[in-house]
C-alpha cells in the first residue's frame, strides 16, 4: 500500500507540494485503499437531531446592540475552489453573472463583497473576508477583487490556497496519466481540505493576533449566507466551538448530508448518503425522522479549531468520500479514476459541545445547476441595495431544464437571449426539446414544453402553461 502511494507522492514532489499536503492525501489514501472509506453509519446507531432552535427564536433573545460587538469579532471565509464544471464553465464559479442590479452584471463574487462592504459600513465593523481558492481558482479570483476600487484589505490574507492530489487511476492505485491535458491529472481534496489549508496558511494565528474570536465559513455559490450579527451573537452567547446552520428538509432535500447524534458518544455528527447502508436509506432520506439538512455554512470559534488542529498536527481525521469519475470529465470513454475528498461539516464530530441552529431558506440558495440559476435569474428575486437575494417566501417551482440543450453554461445563455421568464406565477417548469425565448415570457401553473423534434421558438410576450404556449383567445 505505501509503496504504490509513493508514485503520488513523487509526483506530488515534483510540483512542488508541501509536505502537507502529501501527508494529508496519504492519510486520505490508505484509508481508501484499506476499504475503510466513508465508513456507514448505521440508523440503529445514531439518534435524529430534533428540536433545534430556530434563527427567529435567537432573534428575539438576544440582544441587538450588544450583537455588533460579538459580530465585530467575527472573520469572513468563502470557500471559493470552484470551477463550476457540471455548468461547462471553466473559470471561478464566483465569476459566473447572476443577474442584473441597476444596470450592471452581478456576479457571485460582486454580491458577496457587496455584503461585506454594506456590513462594515453599516455596523462600523472590520469584518476581513478571505477566500479558500483553487490552484484552478486563485488568479482569477484575485484579478477581480484587484480591480474592485471600492474594496479593502491589508491586515488579514484575502485568500488561502486550498492544496491539491492527484486522481488516482482506479485500476492501478497509481497517479492517472493524461498527456493531452496534464491539468486533468490533479484535483481538489474536497471542502474538508479547509482544516489543513487554514493550518498550514497561518490564517488563525493572523485573526488571533488581530483580536478576531469567531470565523464563519460558507460555500460562494450560496448568496443566502451572508454575515449575520444575530447568529454571531447566538454563537457567542451558547459558549460552543463549533456551530453548523441547517435548514428544514423538503422532499427535495431528501438524498442530502444531514445532521445525527452519536449514540455512544453523544456527539453530533454529518452523515452523507454515501454512509448510509442500503437497509436504512428509507430511513435515511425521512423527512419526518431527519426533518434537518445541513447547508455547509458553519461557525467556529478559532481558539477551539487552532486547538483541534494542534492536536492532530493540521491533518483533522474526517471520513473520506471516494468520487469516482473519469479523469477527462466530459469524455465517459477515458480512464476511470478516484478523487478522495472530505466534507467540512463532518469535524462536527469532533468537538464537544457542537451546536446546530435551524435557518431559513433565505440563508440557503445555492447554485449547483443551471435549473438553480434559471430561479436565481428570474423575477422571483430582487437584489437589494444591501446584496441581499430577497424573494417573498422562498418557496421555489420545482424546474427541469433539458439536459442536452441547456445543462451547459453557453447553451443555457443562448436560448435565454434576453432574461429568463417569469415565474411569479409558476408552480413548476419542465422544458424537453430545444427552446429559445423571446422577451417577456411568462411562466404559470405547472409549465410545459415539450419535444418537437427541431428548434423552437417562444415569441415576445407569451405565456407558457400546462398546454405548452398557451392559445390567447381567453385574454
Amino acid at each position: 500500500m505505501t509503496d504504490i502511494f509513493e508514485y503520488s507522492a513523487d509526483k506530488m514532489r515534483t510540483h512542488h507540494m508541501s509536505e502537507m499536503s502529501i501527508a494529508q492525501f496519504k492519510r486520505l489514501y490508505d484509508v481508501w485503499r484499506s476499504n475503510d472509506a466513508s465508513a456507514q453509519i448505521r440508523e440503529s446507531d445514531i439518534e435524529p437531531l430534533t428540536n433545534v432552535p430556530s434563527f427567529h427564536d435567537v432573534y428575539e433573545t438576544i440582544d441587538h446592540d450588544k450583537a455588533v460587538g460579538a459580530f465585530a469579532k467575527t472573520a469572513f471565509l468563502k470557500l471559493n475552489g470552484g470551477l463550476g464544471t457540471s455548468m461547462g464553465l471553466e473559470c471561478a464559479k464566483s465569476l459566473l453573472p447572476v443577474r442584473r442590479h441597476k444596470a450592471r452584471q452581478m456576479r457571485f463574487i460582486d454580491i458577496i463583497i457587496g455584503q461585506v462592504l454594506t456590513a462594515r459600513e453599516r455596523l462600523h465593523v472590520p469584518l476581513p473576508i478571505t477566500f479558500m481558492n483553487s490552484f484552478r481558482t486563485s488568479a482569477d479570483t484575485m484579478r477581480v477583487l484587484a480591480r474592485n476600487r471600492k474594496f479593502e484589505q491589508h491586515e488579514i490574507p484575502l485568500e488561502i490556497v486550498q492544496h491539491r492530489e492527484p486522481k488516482i487511476d482506479v485500476a492501478t492505485g497509481r497517479p492517472v496519466e493524461y498527456p493531452s491535458n496534464p491539468d486533468f491529472e490533479w484535483c481538489p481534496p474536497g471542502h474538508g481540505d479547509l482544516f489543513s489549508t487554514i493550518w498550514e496558511s497561518g490564517l488563525l494565528d493572523a485573526l488571533q493576533a488581530h483580536g478576531f474570536t469567531y470565523l464563519f465559513i460558507s460555500n460562494s455559490d450560496n448568496l443566502g449566507a451572508r454575515p449575520s450579527r444575530t447568529l454571531a451573537q447566538h454563537f457567542e452567547n451558547t459558549g460552543a466551538p463549533f456551530m453548523v446552520e441547517v435548514a428544514t428538509r423538503t422532499y427535495a432535500d431528501r438524498k442530502g448530508g444531514h445532521i445525527v447524534r452519536d449514540r455512544k458518544t453523544g456527539r453530533l455528527l454529518l452523515r452523507e448518503m454515501s454512509q448510509v447502508h442500503r437497509d436504512d436509506v428509507r430511513f435515511a432520506q425521512s423527512i419526518s425522522r431527519h426533518p434537518y439538512f445541513n447547508t455547509n455554512s458553519i461557525w467556529v470559534r478559532i481558539d477551539a479549531l487552532q486547538e483541534k488542529l494542534r492536536e492532530y498536527d493540521g491533518l483533522l481525521p474526517l471520513p473520506v468520500i471516494p468520487n469516482r469519475k473519469t479523469v477527462d470529465p466530459t469524455d465517459p470513454q477515458s480512464t476511470a479514476v478516484v478523487q478522495l475528498e472530505t466534507a467540512m461539516g463532518s469535524a462536527i464530530s469532533l468537538f464537544d459541545g457542537a451546536i446546530c441552529v435551524q435557518v431559513d431558506r433565505m440563508r440557503f440558495l445555492p447554485v449547483k445547476t443551471t435549473n438553480d440559476l434559471f430561479i436565481m435569474r428570474s423575477d422571483l428575486f430582487h437584489l437589494t441595495d444591501s446584496y441581499e437575494m430577497e424573494d417573498g417566501n422562498y418557496i421555489f417551482p420545482n424546474v427541469e431544464l433539458d439536459q442536452r440543450y441547456y445543462k451547459n453554461i453557453n447553451d443555457f445563455n443562448e436560448r435565454f437571449p434576453y432574461s429568463v421568464p417569469s415565474l411569479a406565477a409558476a408552480n413548476s417548469v419542465t422544458i424537453h426539446g430545444d427552446w429559445t425565448f423571446g422577451q417577456n415570457v411568462a411562466m404559470f401553473s405547472d409549465a410545459v414544453l415539450t419535444e418537437q423534434d427541431e428548434p423552437s421558438y417562444v415569441p415576445n410576450g407569451e405565456y407558457v402553461g400546462p398546454q405548452g404556449i398557451e392559445p390567447d383567445d381567453w385574454v
